[in-house]
Protein backbone atom coordinates (compact mmCIF):
# COMPACT_ATOMS: atom_id res chain seq x y z
CA UNK A 1 0.00 0.00 0.00
CA UNK A 2 1.21 3.58 -0.67
CA UNK A 3 0.90 6.58 1.66
CA UNK A 4 -1.61 7.92 -0.92
CA UNK A 5 -3.72 4.53 -0.88
CA UNK A 6 -3.42 4.71 3.15
CA UNK A 7 -4.49 8.22 3.25
CA UNK A 8 -7.72 7.10 1.62
CA UNK A 9 -8.12 4.27 3.49
CA UNK A 10 -8.02 6.30 6.61
CA UNK A 11 -10.04 9.10 4.78
CA UNK A 12 -12.81 6.84 3.98
CA UNK A 13 -13.14 5.02 7.51
CA UNK A 14 -12.84 8.83 9.23
CA UNK A 15 -15.95 9.60 6.75
CA UNK A 16 -17.95 6.24 7.74
CA UNK A 17 -17.42 7.00 11.22
CA UNK A 18 -19.01 10.62 10.46
CA UNK A 19 -19.99 11.77 7.64
CA UNK A 20 -19.93 15.63 8.26
CA UNK A 21 -16.45 15.19 9.68
CA UNK A 22 -13.32 17.93 7.37
CA UNK A 23 -10.42 15.73 7.08
CA UNK A 24 -7.46 17.73 5.75
CA UNK A 25 -4.40 15.92 5.16
CA UNK A 26 -0.79 16.52 5.10
CA UNK A 27 2.01 14.15 3.81
CA UNK A 28 5.04 14.60 6.36
CA UNK A 29 7.65 12.40 4.34
CA UNK A 30 7.16 9.16 1.49
CA UNK A 31 6.01 7.20 5.17
CA UNK A 32 4.45 9.73 7.22
CA UNK A 33 1.14 11.53 7.00
CA UNK A 34 -1.00 13.35 9.44
CA UNK A 35 -5.14 13.68 8.83
CA UNK A 36 -6.43 16.56 10.77
CA UNK A 37 -10.16 16.22 10.85
CA UNK A 38 -12.58 18.60 12.36
CA UNK A 39 -15.77 16.95 13.48
CA UNK A 40 -18.81 17.26 15.33
CA UNK A 41 -18.31 16.68 19.51
CA UNK A 42 -20.53 13.50 19.43
CA UNK A 43 -18.73 11.73 16.82
CA UNK A 44 -15.22 12.22 18.20
CA UNK A 45 -14.82 9.57 20.32
CA UNK A 46 -16.66 7.04 17.44
CA UNK A 47 -13.21 8.26 14.79
CA UNK A 48 -10.77 7.59 17.46
CA UNK A 49 -12.45 4.31 17.96
CA UNK A 50 -12.53 3.59 14.58
CA UNK A 51 -9.21 4.55 13.35
CA UNK A 52 -7.10 2.98 16.44
CA UNK A 53 -6.29 -0.34 14.82
CA UNK A 54 -6.06 0.54 11.33
CA UNK A 55 -2.93 3.08 11.94
CA UNK A 56 -1.66 0.13 13.93
CA UNK A 57 -2.09 -2.04 11.00
CA UNK A 58 -0.52 0.68 8.99
CA UNK A 59 2.39 0.97 10.94
CA UNK A 60 3.20 -2.80 10.51
CA UNK A 61 3.20 -1.83 6.86
CA UNK A 62 5.76 1.02 7.99
CA UNK A 63 3.37 3.59 7.39
CA UNK A 64 2.72 6.34 9.78
CA UNK A 65 -0.62 7.95 9.50
CA UNK A 66 -1.41 10.38 12.26
CA UNK A 67 -5.14 10.57 13.41
CA UNK A 68 -5.88 13.85 15.01
CA UNK A 69 -9.60 14.76 15.91
CA UNK A 70 -10.71 18.09 16.74
CA UNK A 71 -14.44 19.51 17.42
CA UNK A 72 -15.40 21.52 14.81
CA UNK A 73 -17.03 24.06 16.94
CA UNK A 74 -13.56 24.32 18.70
CA UNK A 75 -11.22 24.18 16.25
CA UNK A 76 -7.66 24.03 16.97
CA UNK A 77 -5.88 27.09 17.01
CA UNK A 78 -3.81 28.28 13.61
CA UNK A 79 -0.09 29.21 14.06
Amino acid sequence: MTLDDAIQHMTAIVKSASASADVKAAKISDEEARLTVLAPAGDIQKIKDATFQPVMDLLKENLDVQVFVYDKDAPPPKG
